[in-house]
């Protein structure tokens, strides 16, 4: 047996060894490419149900995410929060538009009162 006969009937076994490993240098096959697509998408539905969104909403987004998993993901956490009585979280925004009501809703209070005091006493003198 030569030296090259030996090395062609080597090659590939010791390819086969080196590519054994692919899994280890990060690269994802298509199974596990759909199956991290999959929980991304129950994450995104269940932080959506958590925050009180609609799944519309949910899914306007998040336009490249499965419709099914953001689904899936917001049914979910819809079950597990009335199971143990848990409340929605408003996000940020939400307090924010919140407590600008808020804020807009006092804020006419004060001027609500002041005209309707300026009217009263118009009105008295109309009558007398």
């Amino acid at each position: 047996m030569s030296r090259p006969f030996a090395l062609r009937l080597l090659a590939p076994f010791v390819m086969a060894l080196a590519l054994s490993a692919c899994d280890q240098l990060g690269i994802e096959t298509p199974a596990q490419t759909s199956a991290r697509q999959e929980s991304e998408g129950k994450a995104v539905g269940g932080a959506c149900r958590h925050a009180g969104r609609a799944l519309e909403d949910c899914y306007k987004s998040s336009p490249k995410m499965s419709k099914a998993a953001i689904y899936a993901g917001w049914r979910d956490m819809d079950t597990y929060m009335r199971e143990n009585k848990i409340d929605v979280v408003q996000t940020l925004e939400a307090m924010e538009r919140t407590e600008e009501k808020r804020r807009g809703v006092e804020a006419e209070a004060p001027a609500e009162a002041a005209a309707d005091a300026e009217e009263k006493p118009a009105a008295k003198g109309k009558q007398s």
